[in-house]
């Protein structure tokens, strides 16, 4: 299983619940769940909590992927840097 860095955090919508308002929600994070390289799931966590399974060829399931893999294509090391650093 590998861990999407995607987090929402969620706010009280009810103004009536003072004391939920005051405590800071749990942040909502996105997982895929992997199987011979392939997203087959994507849970979705609110602090250790599962909330649900997302399909990951649902079209929410495929905005998740999609924004995962735009934020993180940067990250990755050009081969031609990672050659110049060990030469």
């Amino acid at each position: 299983m590998s861990d999407i860095e995607i987090a929402q955090t969620e706010s009280a919508a009810n103004p009536s619940e003072n004391a939920a308002a005051e405590v800071p929600a749990e942040e909502i994070s996105y997982h895929a769940v992997e199987k011979d390289g392939v997203v087959t799931a994507i849970w979705e966590m609110q602090g250790r909590k599962h909330v649900r399974t997302i399909d990951p060829r649902s079209r929410q399931g495929q905005d998740i992927l999609r924004l995962y893999t735009t934020e993180h294509h940067d990250e990755v090391p050009a081969p031609e840097a990672s050659e110049a650093a060990s030469s």
